[in-house]
């Protein structure tokens, strides 16, 4: 069984898999979304899903750095809810208070341009995400 990792963008959702040992976090795509018209790709996760067997969602939950839950917190929280429905999975909300600051920084420190960043930050911020909850469980 695997893990699935997601990073809840206002465009995107970036979306990673564990491997089947869960040790190591692999970014899959960026999906469009549309939140306003509540799109949230859920076809296309379906597919991942079912194609790698997943048993269970991390999904990146940005609180401030307070520790207080803001307006992007609370989106992942309602799209947590809809996974939940949606999947009848366990959906884990991680902390991601620094996941796509790092992902950025390690994009620029690879000379990723700014185009090419704006298309991959959801996807490297998903494996973040995943990977510092697969850590947390070795």
């Amino acid at each position: 069984m695997r893990v699935l990792g997601l990073d809840l963008g206002t465009k995107t959702l970036g979306v990673a898999v564990s491997d089947e040992l869960g040790w190591t976090a692999q970014g899959i795509e960026t999906i469009p979304i549309d939140e306003e018209k509540n799109q949230f790709g859920f076809k296309r996760l379906r597919e991942i899903i079912s194609e790698y067997n997943v048993d269970t969602i991390v999904l990146g939950f940005p609180k401030n750095m307070n520790g207080t839950v803001g307006p992007r917190g609370e989106a992942s929280e309602r799209f947590a809810d809809l996974l939940k429905k949606e999947f009848s999975l366990p959906v884990i909300l991680w902390d991601e208070r620094l996941s796509t600051m790092a992902a950025e920084r390690m994009l620029i420190a690879a000379d990723v341009s700014r185009q090419k960043r704006k298309k991959v930050i959801d996807k490297m911020a998903a494996v973040m995400i995943l990977q510092s909850y697969l850590d947390s469980k070795q």
